[in-house]
């Protein structure tokens, strides 16, 4: 039952080009769906106490909604991702759908923090094999993932278990900043903290994590 936190190898090959791990042997800790009022300031100020640099995949519509929780991300010195303006399945939807998704994204963190977006992750880890041609032609860097915490369930037990049985040292873990973890995430960092201190790991940022 592994491949349900970290995906199959076969997987990785047939999307060599995108990244599932890390590159230098660090933590990459990244949280989707965001920015949100009820978790995004506490999940920052739990992250500042713990001095983890986070990977944050945000929504265009979220962005826009709560602007102000998206520049203290920025300034608290973490990266932000692009996770679609409005959390489209892009197998479900036109090549040209999800493209306009991607750039509306990137356009609106252009016009309001002069932020230029690198990485990208779609929503659910749904992808094709035309996803490839996307990325390269909005010039974006699919970012995967080799731990699924399924914090989004709001079972701390269950994140508990993807935690304890499946962190590697190069680990990419992706958990969420919702409403859907809004009970359970202060735990749940806080357990990866304790795991990653636990097996001399080290929390790494994105610059280098993805280089």
């Amino acid at each position: 039952m592994k491949y349900l936190y970290d995906p199959p190898k076969v997987i990785k090959l047939i999307y060599s080009n995108f990244l599932w791990n890390t590159k230098n042997n660090e933590i990459l800790l990244t949280f989707d769906d965001g920015p949100n009022p009820e978790t995004t300031e506490k999940l920052l100020e739990l992250l500042k106490v713990s001095n983890i640099k986070a990977l944050f995949f945000c929504l265009g519509e979220n962005v826009k909604k709560y602007p102000d929780l998206c520049q203290r991300i920025i300034d608290d010195g973490h990266t932000v991702g692009n996770h679609t303006f409005s959390h489209k399945r892009i197998n479900e939807v036109s090549k040209n759908e999800i493209i306009e998704e991607i750039r509306n994204t990137n356009i609106l963190l252009s016009e309001l923090f002069d932020y230029q977006i690198k990485y990208f992750r779609p929503p659910h880890g749904r992808i094709t094999l035309a996803t490839t041609k996307i990325m390269n032609e909005v010039k974006l860097v699919n970012v995967m993932w080799s731990l699924l915490t399924w914090d989004y369930k709001g079972n701390y037990k269950t994140v508990k278990k993807s935690i304890t049985k499946y962190l590697r040292n190069n680990s990419i873990v992706v958990m969420h900043d919702s409403n859907k973890t809004k009970n359970i995430f202060i735990d749940s960092v806080r357990l990866l903290v304790d795991e990653v201190k636990k097996n001399n790991y080290k929390f790494g940022e994105s610059e280098n994590c993805l280089k």
